[in-house]
């Protein structure tokens, strides 16, 4: 399918849509203050180590340390000492030690209250291949057509890097998937590229102070041009005559095939109004989707996982119940998976389906949700329905989702969706005032609360606020503060 990409850029901001079939189906987001983390390598300093985790934390110049596990470093020390088996590492305790400083790279940014997640098996990315400085094997993307074509490429690369005399390969690639129609030139010339880059990185890691950054992931504009554009996409529109130069030149040393649909965007309109992207942004920040035949999706994102239940709401075109509720779950299955993307939400997500009696009616539902996924950049894996009927998935976490980046938790119901009612906040007033009767003996109590709260006990709490002051012995006076929120509330002893 035909797409276009709208890049809108400002010095503060740079926003991203990818649009296809007039319908927006990816949307990123970059700020020149909170750029993501991932790819970057730093020369860090181990902090602490775990034994019991298998873990350590490193410090790598950030607010909080961020966190490395025995998993993610490089297998070079691995062997078959003291007995242990060539594929068994070593635990972490016997390779790391407090203050020692090592490379390392970010492969998750910081996600809520958590540091960042750090590998020593570090990979720098062209635009065709991922170069493994510390790795000989030659890769080559599961995307990429038939078992006989990835062989092929990987004779042309194991050709392209054969090293010279005795030595020894240097380094390890991965062909990315538009790498598929590549000529040897232009692979050769990624080649040279991320060698370059690669012994610029070694060379700051000899002379750099530990928390230092040794390398930088590119920006979203130039990622662009490197990780978006594919045969499908028509036009990459910029509305910034300085970034449109910075792209042109960027691309012609890098990816010359896209620089032919560099389009500088000249319209009055602001170019996010093409397509009605801002609209589309805050649809995607909604709990609730409504889907064209009438259902809609609930969506609830935790720190841990998703949830998404789908309904019929009222949608009631089909001939019986049972295939109004398949049409509404196919339609769902379209309308969840541009939702992952458009939201980026990742980590576990768990989908409610509306019940289903036929069996071919889970399997067509299920087939539709996989070919949607399929169109996703970012790697899914997808069971089948669960016993109770759900549909279990994984969506790999790398960045924050769109909701956690634009939005933060409310302060009057601090991130719960909900607040106590009125009435509930006038009851723990009133016992609240019992207790300090208890123990204190003041001339008067005064509530001090929001209008909503002060205007129930003087009307339907009354009754019930007299006979405490009764009861106490002592005045309760009111008093509204409009910048309290619903549940706060202050008792002031007179």
């Amino acid at each position: 399918m035909i797409q276009d990409i709208l890049v809108n850029w400002t010095p503060q901001e740079t926003r991203v849509a990818i649009v296809e079939g007039g319908a927006v189906q990816e949307l990123h987001v970059e700020r020149t203050l909170e750029r993501g983390l991932v790819g970057n390598v730093y020369a860090g300093k181990v902090a602490r180590v775990l034994p019991g985790m298998q873990s350590a934390f490193i410090d790598i110049g950030l607010e909080r340390a961020a966190f490395l596990h025995v998993a993610d470093l490089h297998r070079e020390d691995h062997g078959s000492r003291g007995g242990r088996s060539p594929d068994t590492p070593l635990p972490i305790e016997k390779r790391l030690h407090e203050g020692q400083t090592l490379m390392v790279q970010v492969i998750k940014d910081p996600i809520g209250t958590k540091g960042a997640r750090l590998s020593t098996q570090i990979s720098v990315a062209g635009r065709l291949l991922v170069f493994l400085p510390q790795d000989e094997h030659i890769g080559i993307s599961q995307k990429i057509g038939s078992p006989e074509q990835r062989e092929q490429l990987r004779e042309r690369m194991m050709q392209l890097t054969q090293p010279v005399g005795d030595a020894k390969r240097s380094g390890g690639y991965i062909l990315r998937t538009n790498a598929e129609d590549a000529t040897d030139d232009e692979l050769a010339s990624d080649i040279a590229y991320l060698r370059k880059t690669w012994n610029t990185i070694r060379e700051q890691s000899f002379k750099a102070a530990p928390g230092s950054l040794l390398y930088q992931e590119l920006n979203l504009a130039q990622r662009v041009l490197r990780d978006l554009v594919n045969e499908q996409t028509q036009t990459i529109r910029i509305d910034s005559q300085v970034q449109f130069e910075a792209l042109q030149a960027f691309g012609q040393e890098f990816t010359p095939s896209a620089v032919g649909r560099l389009s500088l965007y000249r319209g009055e309109r602001p170019i996010f109004d093409l397509y009605n992207i801002d609209t589309e942004i805050e649809r995607a920040l909604a709990r609730r989707v409504d889907l064209k035949s009438g259902g809609y999706l609930i969506i609830d994102q935790t720190e841990a996982l998703t949830t998404i239940d789908v309904n019929t709401g009222g949608y009631v075109g089909a001939r019986n119940f049972d295939d109004t509720i398949f049409k509404t779950n196919l339609e769902a299955a379209q309308g969840i998976a541009r939702q992952l993307r458009l939201r980026n939400l990742g980590g576990i997500i768990i989908i409610d389906f509306i019940d289903m009696m036929r069996e071919e009616h889970r399997d067509s539902v299920l087939a539709e949700l996989r070919k949607q996924l399929g169109r996703d950049r970012t790697k899914v894996t997808l069971n089948g329905f669960s016993p109770l009927g759900l549909v279990e998935m994984t969506r790999k976490r790398t960045r924050e989702s769109l909701a956690h980046m634009l939005c933060q938790p409310c302060p009057t119901c601090e991130g719960r969706g909900q607040v106590k009612t009125a009435r509930t906040v006038c009851y723990n007033i009133l016992r609240e005032i019992l207790r300090e009767a208890r123990q204190f003996n003041p001339r008067e109590f005064r509530v001090v609360a929001s209008a909503a709260v002060v205007e129930m006990l003087l009307d339907e709490e009354n009754q019930h606020l007299a006979g405490l002051s009764d009861f106490i012995k002592k005045p309760i006076s009111l008093q509204t503060e409009p910048s309290m929120s619903p549940e706060q509330y202050d008792i002031v002893l007179l």
